[in-house]
C-alpha cells in the first residue's frame, strides 16, 4: 500500500464522516429551532424533521420552515365586570 492509497483512505473517511455529520446536524436542525423558539409544537417538528430527511429530503424545508412559524396565541377574552 502507497503513500497515495493510505491518502486516498484518509481523505475517504473524512468525506464520509462528514456525510454523516451534515446529515445528524440536518435532522437535528428543525426540532433544535422549535424548542429554543418555544413552538408548541416542537415534537412534531422533531419528527418531521428527520423524517423528511429520512425519506428524500424533499419536504425538509417544510420542517424547517414549520420550525420559524409562530403559532398565533389564542385570544382569550376577560368576562366583563
Amino acid at each position: 500500500m502507497s503513500g497515495l492509497d493510505i491518502f486516498a483512505w484518509i481523505v475517504l473517511l473524512i468525506l464520509v464522516a462528514s456525510v454523516i455529520g451534515v446529515f445528524c446536524i440536518a435532522g437535528w436542525l428543525p426540532g433544535h429551532i422549535a424548542k429554543t423558539r418555544g413552538h408548541p409544537q416542537a415534537q412534531a417538528v422533531t419528527v418531521a424533521g428527520w423524517v423528511t430527511l429520512i425519506c428524500g429530503f424533499a419536504l425538509w424545508p417544510v420542517a424547517l420552515i414549520w420550525a420559524y412559524v409562530d403559532i398565533p396565541a389564542s385570544h382569550r377574552t376577560e368576562p366583563r365586570s
